[in-house]
């Protein structure tokens, strides 16, 4: 079993989410079990991206839990809408979220931490199904409310997740073809990486776009979770994060 994590540009319209389910349904054959992890549809603009979302009101600014809980809808919306076209494509699946997903969060709304993750639900639930999708950024506190892990949170909540049900390795899906040595939207001096290790990868990571979130990445430094970061649009190898 594999963890999967689209992120919001491959979440962003039908034509990238046709190119999420064919990596979902490759890794399904190789792999036989997949938790996906999605983030909110698209970026600053598209209509059910976080950062719009945030925009329904300046009074989320003076509620820090309203906040988290409009933010947190972003992800669900996204889990509902490619659990709906897994199903059109004929692909067996369900969505696992809120108190189910057993992420239990502690600490600040909008920037929480991850105290612990009761997996039953989801191990019992992959009895029954193979594709199991899950809203990424979010996890309740001990009074049930939603709690959102920081941008670009739902990286952490594909490690941790990973970490939890012992998965072979977290598949992050990206609209750059793997790690580069440069940012590639702002020059045409770089290379992709074939493999690092989290010591060489971490200090790639502070830099205003980060291919995954610094603090997911330290998080599977420490559980020693494989990651490996590939392109959405081809099937090229990517690169390899190795403990």
């Amino acid at each position: 079993m594999i963890i999967q994590k689209f992120g919001g540009i491959a979440m962003q319209n039908q034509q990238q989410r046709a190119k999420c389910i064919q990596h979902i349904r490759q890794a399904l054959s190789k792999h036989r079990a997949v938790i996906v992890v999605v983030s909110a549809m698209g970026r600053e603009g598209d209509a059910y991206s976080t950062d719009d979302l945030l925009t329904l009101t300046d009074s989320f600014s003076k509620s820090s839990e309203a906040r988290d809980l409009a933010a947190s809808c972003g992800e669900l919306i996204a889990a509902a809408v490619i659990s709906a076209e897994l199903s059109t494509e004929g692909i067996d699946n369900t969505i696992i979220y809120g108190q189910n997903t057993g992420i239990r969060t502690s600490g600040e709304f909008c920037n929480a931490t991850i105290d612990k993750i009761n997996s039953t639900h989801i191990v019992n639930t992959l009895q029954t199904h193979s594709c199991i999708i899950v809203p990424g950024f979010q996890g309740m506190n001990i009074q049930g409310k939603f709690m959102t892990l920081g941008r670009g949170g739902s990286d952490l909540t594909a490690i941790a997740l990973a970490s939890a049900l012992h998965a072979r390795h977290v598949e992050f899906f990206k609209d750059v073809p793997g790690v580069m040595s440069a940012d590639p939207h702002t020059t045409s001096n770089y290379k992709r990486f074939d493999k690092l290790s989290f010591d060489e990868f971490l200090p790639l990571l502070k830099c205003n776009r980060p291919v995954i979130q610094e603090k997911a990445a330290v998080y599977a430094k420490q559980k020693a979770m494989p990651l490996h970061i590939r392109g959405i649009a081809s099937n090229e190898e990517g690169t390899w994060i190795l403990p």
